[in-house]
């Protein structure tokens, strides 16, 4: 199925990508996110159009599938190759699927780097984002800092394919390997970018597991549906410590307002401005970093006002 096609399906203008007629000398770079409907990106998206302006000459494509799904982006960069684009920027969904299009891309001639969730073997020339593996680690070292007396937690991933999400979920295990912590049958539930489902599953986590006492959703996805995520802290037992990842802005707010004990975040913007850098020095022949890691934002109700 064609691009066009899949767009169409979807409702989406195909203009997105067809867009107006660029000059000889605009770079198109294409951000390709692993769902459109994932606010997360939304914020990669700004960053990746807002340097893009300042730089001039370059074109911010932001486009991929509109819910998580791993075949639709390969083909999304399938049609992007076709289009020759001058540079890709994928957050990978399925490091498999993903790893042949990326060599089909460079075969093209077209730079990729990844940025978010990495394929390291796909011949990608740079990462940009978070160190996967330290994020989750920091989620369980919240924890343990808020109830270092352990209980049971469970967690909520996106896809189960995806290599980043992964890592994360062994961080949090490495972090509270050794404590009193326990992790429940079934976790991680993987809701595959799916905020209301997501939110299904931190209910099931409680009913499955009536005395656990602690959830960590290693992406944003249960507060990215805030009614649903209010309505469940307001009827989840108290003694459940809900330590979440992200630190989008309605994040923040329901933290203040009690409706989480601590987020950490990543920082998606700045994804989107190093990602233009990155594919801008590429294509103009320079060296750049392999791994580039934008760190990491811990934010609890006590360094919030600071942190704002």
């Amino acid at each position: 199925m064609t691009l066009t096609r899949l767009l169409a399906t979807a409702g989406i203008a195909t203009a997105l990508l067809a867009g107006p007629t660029f000059a000889q000398d605009t770079l198109r770079f294409a951000v390709v996110p692993k769902a459109m409907n994932n606010p997360f990106f939304d914020f990669a998206r700004d960053g990746c159009e807002a340097r893009a302006a300042e730089l001039g000459g370059i074109e911010c494509i932001y486009i991929g599938p509109v819910e998580h799904e791993p075949a639709t982006q390969a083909q999304i960069i399938e049609d992007l190759i076709t289009q020759g684009v001058d540079g890709l920027a994928i957050s990978v969904a399925d490091e498999a699927a993903a790893t042949t299009v990326i060599q089909r891309a460079i075969e093209a001639g077209i730079p990729v780097i990844t940025f978010d969730s990495d394929a390291p073997d796909s011949g990608r020339t740079a990462y940009i984002g978070t160190n996967n593996y330290d994020f989750g680690h920091a989620l369980g070292d919240m924890l343990l800092q808020l109830k270092p007396e352990g209980g049971t937690y469970g967690m909520i991933s996106g896809g189960a394919a995806a290599p980043n999400l992964a890592d994360r979920v062994q961080g949090v295990r490495d972090a509270l390997a050794g404590s009193d912590w326990t992790e429940v049958d079934g976790s991680p539930m993987f809701c595959n970018d799916d905020s209301a489902l997501a939110v299904q599953q931190a209910n099931d986590l409680v009913t499955a597991n009536p005395d656990i006492g602690a959830i960590v959703p290693v992406g944003g996805w249960p507060m990215f549906a805030p009614d649903g995520w209010k309505n469940f802290v307001d009827n989840a037992p108290d003694t459940v410590e809900l330590v979440v990842a992200d630190t989008l802005p309605s994040q923040l707010e329901m933290l203040g307002e009690g409706y989480a004990d601590a987020l950490v975040g990543q920082r998606p913007y700045e994804e989107g401005v190093v990602a233009m850098d990155t594919l801008l020095a590429i294509h103009n022949g320079e060296a750049v970093d392999e791994i580039i890691y934008t760190g990491l934002d811990l934010v609890t109700p006590e360094n919030l006002a600071d942190f704002m």
